[in-house]
Parts: structure tokens; C-alpha cells; sequence
């Protein structure tokens, strides 16, 4: 078996404003429906300035914790899709309005998070989890050090949820990485 030399997940630059984000991309559920929620923060770089051209992915169950087999990319309104993507403002800012996720039993709901940004020759991974939904029981969020964990627990706000992301330095967010990822 000829094993494969790891390429870069994309080419470096802030393209991501020209041909990723779309209509209503940032919504999972339009705003105003019930159960929506607002999940929104802002991308911060090492030197603590805010991410200007920054892109986010966001993949989640419904609040049934059912995941979608709905076509990602349709927003009509009322499907929900379980994914979504927005761009951050000139601030670094960025908003999602979706739903609070479910989980079967025994399981913790969550958030998952993709990061594009300039810089990154790879997408970095992490997850939200929303306060009060069984975090005392999850492997993942068990698994980080104490003093860490907070970087993936949003903080209610009256906004919604407010999950700011730091890509460097002091109290950088906890990013993931997966088997066969560079």
C-alpha cells in the first residue's frame, strides 16, 4: 500500500468572504422560531486582535438529538438542516441562529465547530457544549484539563450563547484533531 504524503487543506489567503458563505447560511432555523437560539462570539488571533475574514462551520443534532438527512445547503425556512456556515464582521464577529441540540440518552450534546482563517494551512475543529446539558458526563470534555475546559462551554448572554474562539495564546480554545488529519 502506497501510503500518501499529507497536502494542505487549502491555500493560504482570506478567500473565504468571495465564494463560501450564502443566503441565510448562518441560519439553522430562521430567527424568531421557536427554540431558536443564537449562537455567536468572536475569532480572536495569538495577539488578541479579532479575526476580520475568519469563516465558521457549525454541524449539530436537532433538539430531539435526530441529525438531519436534509440537503445542507436548503434553506426554505422551515427544514432544519443541522449545519451552517457564517463569515465573521470587520470585528471578528460572527452569528449562527439555530436550535439547542439533543442527544440520545447517556450522550452529551454538542456543538461541533470548524474554523477556517488566514494563516491556517488546516480548518481547526472544536466543540461548543451549552451549559447544563449533562457536561459532568462527557468522555471528550473530561478528557481536558480542568483549568481548559471552559474554552468549549458558550456562556448564556442576552444575546443567547456567547462562544468566543482564540486561535492563540492565553486561553486559547481547545481544538481537536482527528485520526488521518495532518
Amino acid at each position: 500500500m502506497t501510503r500518501l504524503t499529507a497536502t494542505p487543506g487549502q491555500t493560504i489567503g482570506p478567500f473565504f468572504g468571495y465564494a463560501l458563505p450564502f443566503d441565510h447560511g448562518n441560519e439553522l432555523v430562521p430567527p424568531g422560531s421557536p427554540g431558536a437560539i443564537a449562537l455567536h462570539g468572536t475569532v480572536i488571533d495569538g495577539a488578541g486582535a479579532p479575526v476580520p475574514d475568519a469563516l465558521l462551520e457549525i454541524w449539530q443534532a436537532d433538539a430531539d438529538g435526530s441529525v438531519s438527512t436534509s440537503s445542507s445547503l436548503r434553506r426554505d425556512g422551515d427544514t432544519f438542516t443541522g449545519w451552517g456556515r457564517a463569515a465573521t464582521d470587520a470585528d471578528g464577529h460572527y452569528c449562527f441562529t439555530t436550535v439547542r441540540p439533543g442527544a440520545p440518552q447517556e450522550s452529551t450534546p454538542f456543538i461541533a465547530v470548524a474554523v477556517f482563517a488566514r494563516g491556517l494551512l488546516n480548518r481547526l475543529f472544536t466543540r461548543a457544549y451549552l451549559p447544563g446539558d449533562q457536561l459532568h458526563a462527557d468522555r471528550l470534555l473530561n478528557s481536558v484539563a480542568v483549568d481548559r475546559r471552559h474554552t468549549l462551554i458558550a456562556v448564556p448572554d442576552e444575546h443567547g450563547f456567547r462562544f468566543d474562539i482564540r486561535l492563540q495564546g492565553a486561553d486559547e480554545t481547545v481544538f481537536l484533531r482527528y485520526r488521518g488529519q495532518p
